[in-house]
């Protein structure tokens, strides 16, 4: 069920999005203990000067590889989310190259009145889901 929104510098070929997308999915997966066919992540694509991307003072070095990613869920435990930025870091550097310190994480909260997969519905409302 969550929602992955990925905001990277334009370029990527297809297959390093691919990447991406299925190294993330997998960190997901595994951290938030969701199914693997719940999956729905959205790319966006910007210029270099669209994204500045500061170190907040830590140091940390950033480059045109740089990955944002907002995670919408509902609440999860702060042990889950740790786990997530930690399974993130190290999937997205051994599978697609991404440095830990070019990736951010923001994870989003809402409720299960707040989503609706179709259909007008409310599934998790109506216990379809």
């Amino acid at each position: 069920m969550p929602l992955v929104k990925f905001d990277v510098v334009e370029g990527r070929k297809a297959y390093e999005l691919k990447a991406l997308l299925d190294a993330a999915h997998q960190a997901v997966v595994e951290s938030f203990q969701v199914p693997e066919s719940d999956r729905y992540q959205i790319v966006y694509s910007h210029k270099p000067c669209e994204m500045i991307l500061s170190d907040t003072g830590l140091g940390l070095e950033r480059t045109d590889a740089a990955v944002v990613m907002t995670v919408i869920s509902k609440s999860r435990p702060e042990e889950m989310k740790v786990e997530l930025y930690r399974s993130l870091a190290s999937r997205l550097e051994t599978y697609c190259g991404i440095k830990p310190s070019d990736l951010i994480v923001s994870v989003i909260e809402n409720m299960e009145p707040d989503w609706s997969f179709g259909l007008g519905e409310a599934q998790f409302v109506t216990g379809k889901l």
